[in-house]
């Protein structure tokens, strides 16, 4: 497991590996003990949903999740996959850097 998370929920991603390579997107999930992530618009999936009594049912397409080796951090600069860093800043805190370009990566 990840000891500090590189990836987090909101994220920008770009799946490097796999059905969806190339497909960029937002992280709406992480999971920590399988170190999985659910990436907006990758790695579609069909369900097929029973009715029930709030909906009908059918055939839904949804997002499934994928290992965090599989996706990289999109640069904030050109949106290039890019390594994660970490690096303090003067007033002591502790920021996620694109090794790329070195654009801090955090909100």
């Amino acid at each position: 497991m990840a000891e500090k998370l590189k990836i987090r929920k909101g994220d920008k991603v770009v799946v490097v590996t796999g059905r969806s390579k190339g497909a960029t997107g937002e992280v709406l999930r992480v999971d920590r003990l399988t170190d999985r992530v659910v990436v907006q618009g990758a790695n579609k999936v069909t369900k097929h949903v029973k009715p029930s009594r709030t909906g009908a049912g059918g055939i839904e397409e949804r997002e499934a999740p994928i290992h965090m080796s599989n996706v990289m951090h999109a640069d904030p600069k050109d949106g290039k996959p890019t390594r994660v860093g970490f690096k303090f800043l003067e007033d002591g805190r502790k920021v996620r850097i694109a090794k790329r370009s070195g654009e801090v990566i955090d909100r």
